[in-house]
């Protein structure tokens, strides 16, 4: 029998991704690109972009942060290279490491001042095995499903149910065994450079090959006593007859008090999902309310664990955590 999903939240549908700059706010944007020189199977390569952009109140934009990270993932998922931008001799310790399993305990070791700052260097470090995990599925359009599923074999026999909201036992994702039925919703995606403004989001790579690229944009800005946040995140790939696909995609305001950066509200939009059952997870973010942002990283994994949360909203509302440090950057600019 399936699950009852109720007609709101539903997704709404593939769209910008960013609003008009608001003067007196800070936006920071992200890339990981993901591509395959060896094709399916072969290393990959993570192409990684970052930048803290602030908008004074009379609207000029002045660059205050920003990061770039290199990483080749050999066929097992194991870090062959990392460079960075700014440069951290102790990442090398990575190499050899799975980009996976235990990767964020390990980064916690090797940067852990890159951590506590909530630098864009660390947002796209601690990316690293969520963009990982979804990129393997750009190759689908390209190979067709047949070759597709034909070197994914290990992951066909997996039984996923549990993993997330929509994976739970019921969920039109699965067969009865518990395997994963294939069957996702995608949608075209809206470039996120098909803005007027050039300052909008950080310097973007054109890919035409197979690719995939998770994207995010969190922009802040203080309103009296309160901090308000209005962010974006979407996972997206080429097509073999160019332009995008968007495989998720969610939209997400917030509001914690200036003083404390206690969370106030939370309000997802869930616009591309796989499955009916992915915005399930929705109505269980409030569980957040009144939580410490910054303390949100390691929380949302507790809080939203399971058939609780979706591993996509989960990774935007980790996120929710860097406020704290761009409210700090916006109003050390302010001051001078």
């Amino acid at each position: 029998m399936g699950l009852d999903v109720p007609a709101v939240p539903a997704p709404c549908g593939a769209g910008t991704s960013a609003p008009p700059r608001r003067p007196g706010s800070i936006r920071r944007t992200s890339t990981i690109d993901a591509t395959w020189p060896d094709g399916m199977g072969g290393e990959t390569i993570l192409d990684g972009r970052a930048r803290d952009l602030v908008t004074s109140p009379n609207g000029t934009a002045s660059v205050v942060a920003e990061a770039r990270m290199r990483v080749v993932l050999d066929s097992r998922r194991l870090i062959a290279e990392i460079a960075t931008t700014p440069e951290r001799p102790l990442l090398d310790g990575l190499v050899g490491q799975s980009g996976m399993g235990g990767h964020r305990g390990r980064l916690a070791e090797v940067a852990a001042a890159d951590v506590s700052a909530a630098t864009p260097l660390h947002l796209l470090l601690d990316d690293l095995p969520g963009a990982t995990l979804v990129s393997g599925s750009a190759f689908r359009p390209w190979y067709g499903m047949e070759r597709y599923l034909a070197g994914k074999e290990e992951v066909r026999r997996r039984v996923m149910t549990g993993v997330c909201t929509g994976y739970q036992e019921g969920s039109s994702a699965l067969a009865p065994d518990g395997t994963l039925r294939w069957e996702q919703h995608r949608e075209r995606a809206v470039g996120i450079d098909d803005l007027d403004d050039d300052s909008a989001w950080h310097e973007l790579v054109d890919h035409h090959e197979v690719s995939m690229r998770r994207a995010r944009r969190l922009d802040l800005w203080v309103s009296g006593p309160t901090v308000q946040v209005d962010a974006f995140f979407q996972d997206s790939s080429t097509l073999p007859e160019g332009g995008r696909q968007s495989i998720h995609e969610y939209a997400l305001t917030a509001e914690a008090d200036a003083a404390g950066f206690v969370l106030r509200s939370v309000e997802p939009t869930p616009r591309v999902l796989p499955y009916r059952e992915c915005p399930l997870a929705v109505p269980n973010t409030t569980d957040l309310i009144g939580r410490p942002l910054g303390e949100l990283r390691p929380m949302v994994l507790s809080v939203l664990a399971g058939v609780a949360g979706c591993t996509h909203l989960n990774d935007m509302l980790r996120s929710l955590a860097d406020a704290p440090a761009l409210a700090s950057a916006l109003g050390a600019l302010s001051d001078r």
